[in-house]
């Protein structure tokens, strides 16, 4: 496991959501970017969740349309990562993933495409 301030784990996410390709983030709009702890009671055990309407679903944003989200869980990546590295890729992944869902990837495709 290793511990990260959230100061530090935000940095983290930006910087990595930053190196991510061109062509992989371009056509994003109105994702909100998050990271919280899931409560140890909940299941299952998430690295991640996207919670909104994929583009390949949705309408026109309306007025006063709340933004999709994307929630990293911060303390599911910590314990399955034993160093920085494994938590940046961790955090790769996830994020990779839940942009998939965005784009309206289910997860077959997503793992057909390894990022599941």
């Amino acid at each position: 496991m290793l511990p990260i301030s959230d100061d530090d784990f935000d940095r983290l996410v930006s910087e990595v959501f930053d190196a991510l390709p061109d062509d992989m983030v371009r056509g994003i709009e109105n994702v909100g970017i998050s990271f919280e702890n899931q409560p140890p009671e909940e299941r299952p055990r998430l690295f991640g969740l996207y919670r909104g309407h994929p583009i390949t679903t949705r309408g026109v944003y309306g007025f006063g349309e709340l933004p999709d989200r994307i929630t990293l869980y911060k303390n599911n990546l910590e314990e399955h990562s034993d160093d920085l590295g494994e938590l940046r890729q961790r955090v790769r992944v996830t994020l990779v993933h839940e942009i998939g869902h965005y784009f309206g990837l289910d997860d077959a495709r997503l793992r057909e495409l390894g990022w599941a």
